[in-house]
C-alpha cells in the first residue's frame, strides 16, 4: 500500500494570516475561521495590527488555547514614534512601541512577532538615508534581544519598493542583521515581495537562510498560490532541501475579505479570489507539494510506504 503526500500530511509548522480569511479579530465569524484554519492543518494564524487598548486580550487569548492555534502578531511604526527618525523621543517613542507589542505577543500566547519595526510603511518619497537604517537597526536589534528574553522571536518583513526603500532584498536584510548587533533577530522573506526585487528566489533564500526566521508564501497576484508567476511548490522544496527548518506562511488578499481601508492601505483593488477558507486548503495542498519534492518529504513517503506494507 502506498501513501501520498496529502493522504498522510507531513508536520508542517504553518501560519495562515487570518486576512486571508477575514478581516477582523472582533468577528463574530472568528472562532469558526480559526477551526477551518486548524482543520486544514495550519498551526498559527497571523495576526494584522492590534490595538491592545481596543481589543479584549485575554479573551482572544482563550479563543486561540481553545483551538490549539497559535498567533503571531505584527508590530510597525507610526509618525512620531519611529526607531529609524534622528529625533531621540520619537526613537524612544518607536522602540516603547515595539516593546509593547512583544508585550501584547505573550498576552496573547504567541511567541513570534512579525512586521515593520524598522521605519515607516507606505510608499516611499526617496531612498531611505544609510544613517537612518542605522539608528534603526540598533534600536531593532535591542528590542529583538528583549523579545527573546521572553521567549519571542522577532522578525522583519522584506518589502517591495513601492512599500518601502529601506530593506527590499535578501541581501539588505543580512546587512540590517549584521548592523542591529542581535543575535535573536530574524529575517522575514515573502515571495510576494521576492517576486517584485529578487532575480532569483531560490539564491535569496539561500542567501537568508543563516538568519531566515519565517518565509511566507505570496502568489504575485496576491491570489491563491496554485496560479501565478511564483512557483511555491519549487521554492518550499528548495529552502527544505536548503535545510530550512523554520516556519512556513500562507498570505493572500482580496477586496471581498479585507476592509476598504486595510484594501486601501495594501493597494488590494480586485478580488482575486472569494472564498478564503477554499485558498488556505489549497495553500496547504501546495505546501505538502513542495515538501513532498524535496529530499526529506521523499524520505518521509518511503518510511509511510514501508510502514503500510
Amino acid at each position: 500500500m502506498s501513501l501520498d503526500a496529502e493522504s498522510a500530511p507531513p508536520d508542517l509548522d504553518v501560519a495562515c494570516h487570518l486576512n486571508v480569511v477575514l478581516a477582523d479579530v472582533a468577528s463574530d465569524l472568528l472562532p469558526a475561521a480559526l477551526d477551518a484554519l486548524v482543520d486544514a492543518g495550519y498551526r498559527r494564524v497571523v495576526l494584522p495590527p492590534l490595538d491592545p487598548e481596543s481589543i479584549d486580550v485575554a479573551g482572544l487569548a482563550r479563543v486561540f488555547a481553545a483551538r490549539g492555534i497559535a498567533p503571531i502578531t505584527i508590530a510597525g511604526q507610526l509618525p512620531g514614534a519611529d526607531v529609524s527618525s534622528d529625533d531621540a523621543d520619537e526613537r524612544a517613542a518607536g522602540a516603547a512601541a515595539l516593546r509593547a507589542a512583544v508585550e501584547l505577543t505573550a498576552a496573547l500566547g504567541g511567541d513570534q512577532m512579525n512586521g515593520v519595526p524598522y521605519g515607516l510603511f507606505g510608499s516611499p518619497t526617496g531612498p531611505t538615508p544609510e544613517s537612518a537604517l542605522s539608528r534603526s537597526a540598533v534600536e531593532v536589534g535591542r528590542v529583538a534581544d528583549y523579545a527573546h528574553e521572553r521567549g519571542i522571536t522577532m522578525t522583519f518583513e522584506v518589502l517591495n519598493r513601492y512599500e518601502t526603500s529601506a530593506i527590499n532584498t535578501a541581501a539588505q536584510a543580512m546587512r540590517y542583521v549584521e548592523a542591529s548587533g542581535s543575535e535573536h533577530l530574524g529575517i522575514h522573506l515573502d515571495t510576494f515581495h521576492m517576486a517584485v526585487e529578487e532575480g532569483d528566489l531560490a539564491e535569496a533564500i539561500t542567501l537568508a537562510l543563516p538568519r531566515l526566521g519565517y518565509l511566507e508564501l505570496g502568489q504575485s497576484g496576491r491570489g491563491g498560490l496554485s496560479r501565478g508567476a511564483v512557483d511555491v511548490p519549487e521554492l518550499v522544496r528548495h529552502a527544505f532541501d536548503s535545510g530550512y527548518t523554520g516556519r512556513l506562511g500562507v498570505e493572500a488578499f482580496s477586496r471581498e475579505v479585507l476592509s476598504p481601508g486595510a484594501s486601501d492601505m495594501l493597494a488590494i483593488w480586485r478580488a482575486p479570489y472569494l472564498d478564503g477558507v477554499g485558498l488556505a486548503q489549497d495553500a496547504m495542498r501546495v505546501i505538502r507539494r513542495g515538501f513532498a519534492l524535496s529530499t526529506e518529504g521523499r524520505r518521509a513517503a518511503r518510511l509511510a510506504r514501508l510502514s503500510h506494507e
